[in-house]
């Protein structure tokens, strides 16, 4: 089977990395936020994009041409609604514009909350 185009990334650095340039730093940025709010949580690609998990999914982010997309599961979405209704929004994803900073209290806020729903529903969170 001839190889088409790009090579799929196979790191999220190497996602980062792929990524538009003027993505680049808000992915960084999201990266370090959601690291810091979920520790010890397993990094790796889903669905070809970033992902944080732990036992479960907890988040998922990636660049797009005007924004970067975050998937924090609906339950996250509900519990949010007022902060993110700023955003363009649809039940499990938020997107955060490329030509605006990044709210990361709201970012780390939100994966907290995840961190929380995944002890609450798989018990323990190991460090």
């Amino acid at each position: 089977m001839a190889m088409t185009g790009k090579v799929k990334p196979k790191t999220v650095t190497e996602y980062i990395n792929a990524a538009p340039k003027d993505a680049r730093k808000q992915l960084r940025e999201m990266r370090a936020c959601i690291r810091k709010a979920a520790p010890g949580a397993t990094e790796n690609l889903k669905w070809g994009m970033p992902a944080f998990s732990h036992r479960r999914i907890l988040v998922i982010y990636g660049a797009f041409k005007r924004h970067i997309g975050f998937y924090p599961t609906s339950s996250a979405m509900k519990a949010f609604a007022n902060e993110l209704s700023k955003f363009v929004t649809s039940k499990g994803a938020v997107q955060f514009p490329l030509d605006k900073p990044l709210p990361l209290t709201l970012v780390r806020k939100i994966t907290a909350q995840r961190v929380r729903e995944s002890i609450e529903q798989d018990g323990k969170w190991r460090r």
